[in-house]
């Protein structure tokens, strides 16, 4: 995996970067089934696309459709996350190319699973004012 980006030496020192980067990717797998943490760590005009195609324009309308999820079945369909490859395209910009792996855990499922097992992610993270980095995109794409 290359993260370096040697040809732009006024890019954030890398290591510290990408390790605030990783933290993120990490808080957002942990807050997956709460409303009131993953949300906030987006922006408020995010854009999000899940793995069934369903796209979500603002950090409102994101909180309301996971409310919604976390109310189904649903619930019981988790995902992981592991970090593929950074790119800072500003020092204020990041694309952070993931793997996400879906763990369908829904008791009255039978037979194979309606959600492909994995999706290729794509992140695109901003850096605001206060230095801290949010989700300004999240696209998922299925891996057949």
């Amino acid at each position: 995996m290359d993260t370096t980006n040697a040809t732009n030496p006024a890019l954030p020192a890398q290591d510290t970067e990408e390790r605030r980067i990783r933290e993120l990717v990490a808080r957002s797998q942990e807050a997956q089934t709460d409303p009131d943490v993953l949300p906030a760590l987006h922006t408020s005009d995010l854009v999000l696309i899940n793995l069934a195609g369903r796209r979500v324009f603002g950090r409102e309308a994101f909180a309301a459709a996971m409310t919604a999820a976390l109310a189904s079945p649903l619930r019981d369909v988790r995902t992981t996350l592991e970090v593929d490859d950074i790119r800072f395209v500003r020092p204020d910009v990041a694309i952070v190319s993931l793997t996400k792996t879906v763990h369908d855990e829904r008791p009255d499922a039978q037979g194979p699973s309606d959600f492909p097992a994995r999706g290729a992610m794509t992140y695109v993270l901003t850096r605001d004012e206060g230095d801290a980095w949010h989700i300004a995109l999240a696209q998922t794409t299925p891996i057949a």
